[in-house]
């Protein structure tokens, strides 16, 4: 099976390719024989024939510095001319992100878009993950100052961020006795729109905030980040540091509670956060962790989520 696969991602000159999960499925796609094309978000057009996107053929290779050759632009169907769509780009999960679900969910599941566009903007990953409160270290989400200092005074020390933020951008612990607490609320007051998340800080988070990889909801792979000296985040761009890891028994039974659910809802390629046995994120809209978890000498998950994707063109074919 040759599947014409299209990119829609960042611009993919500028990734690094040592830790983007991103150009791991699309080594993996050309490998098997797929053909590749590559658009960003704000390329596409709705019209009353479909969808559209102006596209570059793209040829790829594991070569920091060359790792891409792209050919020339043409404008291509999404819905006649491409069989999977890969949805990569990185959030600010805004209404410029959701608009685009809207427009892909025009031509899924005919052709296959990973993930399901509609479930995506229904399952933002800090709001998604609620559902499983019995997973969940104590959390809320809301900008009321009132119930912020109410939880702050139930749980002491506590961890704010934005919603739909990403990377481990804008994430601050306050500690119970914090004289930063009240600038902080005011910063995100006037900076976020959106209500924030407020969760009890887990200082376990010092040993690792482990990064599992789960295909069709099933577990494929894990990475355990450790933050850097002197930080909260343990997200690698942020400088924390990958090391191997093994899942365990409450880790099983996270996944295990939350698989059926991302495979109904054709949620394919999922990345989950997990701290202390605690979920805190259930990440849906670009996941990472592919690589180093490869790197490590852990499965390779780009394979597996291949195999998973191949598998439902040819039940949609038959």
């Amino acid at each position: 099976m040759s599947l014409r696969v299209a990119v829609q991602m960042d611009p993919i000159e500028r990734i690094n390719i040592a830790g983007d999960s991103t150009f791991a499925l699309m080594l993996e796609a050309q490998a098997r024989g797929h053909s590749l094309l590559v658009y960003g978000p704000e390329r596409l057009t709705q019209t009353a024939q479909g969808v559209f996107a102006a596209m570059r053929p793209a040829e790829v290779r594991d070569v920091a510095g060359d790792h891409v050759t792209l050919g020339e632009e043409r404008r291509v169907s999404l819905g006649e001319e491409t069989d999977v769509v890969l949805l990569r780009q990185d959030p600010p999960f805004d209404m410029a992100y959701v608009t685009t679900t809207h427009m892909l969910e025009r031509v899924h599941p005919r052709t296959l878009v990973v993930n399901d566009p509609a479930e995506v903007r229904n399952a933002p990953e800090k709001i998604f993950v609620l559902d499983f409160p019995e997973l969940m270290p104590p959390t809320i989400v809301t900008r009321d100052k009132a119930e912020i200092a109410a939880f702050r005074a139930e749980h002491g020390d506590i961890v704010v961020k934005p919603l739909y933020g990403n990377g481990g951008a804008a994430v601050f612990r306050v500690t119970a006795d914090d004289l930063n607490y009240g600038s902080l609320i005011d910063m995100f007051s006037t900076t976020f729109r959106e209500p924030w998340m407020v969760q009890k800080f887990l200082p376990k988070v010092a040993e690792g905030d482990k990064r599992i990889l789960l295909v069709d909801g099933v577990f494929a792979g894990a990475v355990n980040r450790v933050p850097a000296a002197g930080d909260l985040r343990a997200n690698m761009v942020r400088g924390g540091a990958a090391q191997t890891t093994e899942i365990t028994p409450r880790e099983q039974e996270i996944c295990a509670r939350i698989g059926p659910e991302l495979s109904r809802r054709g949620l394919l390629f999922v990345g989950i956060d997990v701290i202390d046995g605690n979920l805190t994120e259930i990440n849906v809209t670009s996941p990472t962790g592919i690589r180093a978890i490869k790197r490590l000498g852990g499965p390779d998950v780009a394979a597996i989520t291949w195999d998973a994707i191949e598998a439902k063109r040819s039940r949609a074919a038959a």
